[in-house]
């Protein structure tokens, strides 16, 4: 009788751990190479950070990476993430930037149930009647920091703003946030290609038509090339820059020089931010890159500090996947970014500041925050998602 014991309560071991996975294996769909690779290179470097502070794994469970390079080609990122989902049996997908990119790759993940969660932008697609269960976004939908200044714009009273974005989904998304609550007709729209280098035909429209401000949402080497021509156009005192977090992030300012200085931007992080969790954060990937953190590697990070919150406790048993969905929609973990939770739609409910443009003590062109613009924003598609809170 004894040893039945014995035997039976050694069978509930082996039954209850082989109910859990040894590991969580993420698929990291990111861009290396090409014009957006030092996004990638932030994420990678946001998402490394967050695991060595969580021990390497969530809850007690090891948490290996499957990364690949989607070269920011919608191609190559759907045979990727149909790669990680089909041979490398991947848990979830995330680290994926650009728009294109993941909704051509979004719908693999959906078929076999796996969360997508993007560490940047939730494009509009999936925000209202196309919203999906296994999509999440950690960063932003697409529209809100345009929508925010959309706002200041309105507020100040500028009369005359002049647009110029790359052409593709975030890019109009970009336009259309502006647009919902900036209600001046804008007195220029330019949409450039990905891989624009000169930039002289818009700078000599924008010379014509005078605008008070430009705003630009052109991200990695398209607005380094932008904003070095402007400048040399001598229009940075005559119509001053403004934009998004992303037109104005470390990756770029360091490579401009004083050119932006003043530009103001709306942002959903900011460096200064004084809450604990991120100066902890910031004073890590100091003192680990010798540089600040740009927002792709605060994304990143807050993606992996979520993801552990939420999936810690399930204890390696990730097999059973609604089990897994529900504890990321339902999470409750200290944002660095400080008020943070998710809408109906899985797009973040949050704060956004005011950044501009600085030099700051140890002489670092950076961005500092200027204002609290809006508490609890909401974005503008979510009243048309079919799920429920």
């Amino acid at each position: 009788m004894f040893k039945q014991c014995l035997l039976a309560a050694a069978c509930a071991v082996i039954c209850s751990t082989s109910l859990a996975q040894e590991k969580l294996r993420i698929g990291v769909l990111t861009t290396q190479s090409g014009p957006g690779a030092a996004f990638g290179g932030e994420v990678l470097a946001g998402i490394n950070l967050a695991l060595k502070k969580q021990g390497g794994g969530f809850g007690g469970t090891p948490v290996e990476l499957v990364v690949g390079d989607d070269q920011g080609r919608p191609d190559v990122g759907k045979q990727l993430a149909e790669k990680f989902l089909q041979k490398d049996k991947v848990n979830l997908l995330t680290g994926t930037v650009f728009g294109q990119v993941i909704l051509a790759a979004a719908p693999a993940a959906f078929a076999e149930k796996v969360p997508f969660i993007p560490t940047v932008a939730g494009p509009s697609d999936y925000a209202g009647a196309g919203c999906n269960r296994y999509f999440f976004s950690v960063g932003f939908q697409s529209d809100a920091p345009h929508e925010i200044m959309g706002k200041y714009l309105t507020a100040k009273d500028f009369k005359r703003i002049y647009v110029v974005v790359p052409n593709f989904p975030a890019g109009k998304d970009a336009v259309a946030g502006v647009k919902r609550f900036y209600k001046q007709p804008l007195v220029g729209e330019a949409y450039t290609p990905l891989n624009q280098i000169d930039y002289s035909t818009e700078i000599a429209d924008i010379q014509a038509k005078k605008p008070e401000a430009v705003y630009i949402f052109l991200p990695g080497a398209l607005g380094i090339n932008f904003i070095k021509q402007y400048k040399l156009a001598g229009l940075t005192k005559i119509s001053p820059l403004m934009g998004p977090n992303f037109a104005f992030e470390e990756d770029i300012l360091k490579s401009v020089g004083d050119a932006p200085l003043g530009a103001l931007n709306s942002s959903h992080w900011a460096n200064d931010m004084p809450n604990p969790e991120n100066r902890e954060f910031v004073a890590a990937f100091e003192k680990e890159h010798k540089r600040l953190p740009s927002a792709y590697a605060a994304n990143a990070y807050d993606s992996m500090m979520l993801l552990g919150a939420a999936l810690g406790p399930l204890k390696g048993k990730f097999d059973d996947k609604e089990a897994v969905v529900g504890a990321i929609e339902n999470v409750k973990f200290k944002s660095i970014r400080g008020n943070f939770r998710f809408n109906r739609n899985h797009m973040p409910i949050q704060d956004w500041v005011l950044r501009a443009v600085v030099r700051d003590d140890a002489g670092r062109i950076t961005n500092k925050t200027v204002d609290r613009v809006a508490a609890g924003h909401m974005d503008a598609y979510s009243q048309a998602c079919h799920m429920k809170m």
